[in-house]
């Protein structure tokens, strides 16, 4: 019980935050795709990246997504394979660019099955000792996220790109989640086997 009113009190302050933020520009699917050709080389042309360093954005939220675009082109994050990538794109392109990558279907990978019950017990569960919330609060019990709070899609996404984002967000390699820091404060209650186990867990989820 202790643990749904952890994960209920952080989604509710957490949505708010979101809401109040406003609505982005809104994106046109069809549009996007001529854009996101340059994209495929590392996220694949429908969005589902081979690459297990490089993640999926296929079935992403356009809200996160626009976000994460907009913050690695003013450098609030930084990701060096996308340097300068961004730059000469407009609202309306990025707009664009996560629309057509939201309405494609991403793929789900295979869990390690030793693993996935630690994993799972994480994700769902959280750590109650630790103070730390279930994942399930953002990110939906099947990983589908909260596309209009601006929570991504996990479900299926690579087991190593999950991994390194929860670590750097852990070592505060990665800032941009706002100004309650949730990612942040969350990852430095994660080991590194618990990284490595709720992320495979998230690579099989669906």
């Amino acid at each position: 019980m202790n643990k749904l009113i952890v994960s209920l009190l952080l989604t509710l302050g957490i949505t708010g935050a979101a809401v109040a933020a406003g609505d982005p520009v809104k994106g046109d699917a069809t549009a996007g795709q001529a854009k996101a050709g340059v994209c495929g080389a590392c996220h694949g042309l429908d969005g589902n990246s081979p690459a297990p360093n490089f993640p999926k954005l296929a079935g992403q939220g356009e809200r996160y997504l626009t976000k994460q675009m907009h913050d690695i082109k003013s450098g609030k994050r930084v990701v060096l394979e996308m340097t300068g990538l961004l730059t000469n794109l407009s609202d309306q392109e990025l707009a664009d660019i996560a629309a057509y990558f939201s309405s494609q279907k991403g793929s789900v990978g295979a869990a390690d099955p030793k693993q996935v019950a630690r994993g799972q017990d994480l994700f769902r569960g959280g750590n109650l000792e630790k103070g730390m919330p279930s994942c399930i609060g953002c990110h939906s019990p099947n990983g589908a996220g909260l596309a209009e709070a601006g929570f991504p899609h996990l479900g299926g996404q690579h087991a190593q790109y999950v991994a390194k984002q929860l670590t750097d967000f852990r070592e505060g390699n990665r800032t941009n989640d706002g100004d309650t820091k949730i990612m942040q404060s969350i990852a430095a209650k994660l080991s590194n086997k618990d990284i490595e186990a709720v992320s495979q867990y998230i690579q099989g989820l669906h």
